[in-house]
């Protein structure tokens, strides 16, 4: 399976508060944000990794270049304005059938990341066009809530809970090609953010379903650093 990582953002939360490291490069139990995403899926069966960063990430590049990466790895430096951006910069190394995109501050536990993957593989391509990360703990300071029906099917994505909404967005998106080209449409018509592009994935029919996870979170302060530890701990 081809993964990717978008890694472009500029971290002006964590820069404000003080953090001088880029975020990509911020260690959890002395491991890199970045590698640990690399080292999770050469776990799970990675066949093609992909990153991109910005322009200004001089020290990310440099990290990623001199990285042994022993499966296929394209570094993509582009400064973009969007996620959205960043996943369609990307977008051109998914070769395969299937992919798996995250963010670089995603953070979740292994054994259930293990198993997202292999629920991912097991589904029909004919019944099922991505499976989408969800997790009812709420991280974020802006959530995508996940509206779903009882068989567990994605039927629309939400700024506000709307009182039956479980679930928000983890992060985390295993997808077909179909949704590729509804990239390509979205961007092509002024579409912008991921949650945007989401919703754009159900209406444009794609089959999503979601796939609970106990807890997701994202380091976007200086106190989810040490709080993610605790949590992988």
């Amino acid at each position: 399976m081809d993964y990717a990582i978008i890694a472009a953002g500029e971290g002006s939360r964590l820069v404000r508060e003080g953090v001088t490291v880029p975020k990509p490069l911020i260690r959890l139990h002395g491991v890199p944000l970045v590698g640990r995403l690399i080292n999770v899926f050469l776990d799970n069966g990675a066949t093609s990794i992909s990153v991109i960063v910005n322009e200004a990430m001089t020290e990310v590049q440099d990290y990623l270049k001199h990285l042994r990466v022993p499966v296929t790895f394209h570094l993509h430096v582009q400064s973009t304005p969007s996620s959205m951006h960043s996943f369609h910069a990307l977008s051109r190394f998914l070769q395969g059938e299937c992919f798996c995109l995250t963010t670089v501050d995603t953070i979740f536990r292994e054994d259930e990341f293990r198993r997202y993957i292999r629920a991912f593989e097991a589904l029909p391509a004919a019944s099922c066009d991505g499976l989408m990360a969800v997790t009812d703990f709420v991280d974020d300071e802006k959530p995508l809530y996940v509206k779903t029906d009882g068989e567990g099917m994605i039927r629309d994505f939400l700024d506000r809970p709307d009182g039956e909404s479980r679930y928000v967005s983890g992060g985390i998106y295993c997808l077909r090609r179909p949704a590729l080209r509804i990239l390509d449409e979205a961007l092509a018509e002024g579409v912008s953010r991921m949650r945007n592009y989401q919703r754009r994935l159900v209406s444009g029919g794609l089959r999503l379903r979601a796939c609970p996870f106990s807890k997701i979170i994202d380091v976007d302060h200086p106190g989810d650093i040490a709080g993610a530890e605790r949590f992988l701990a």
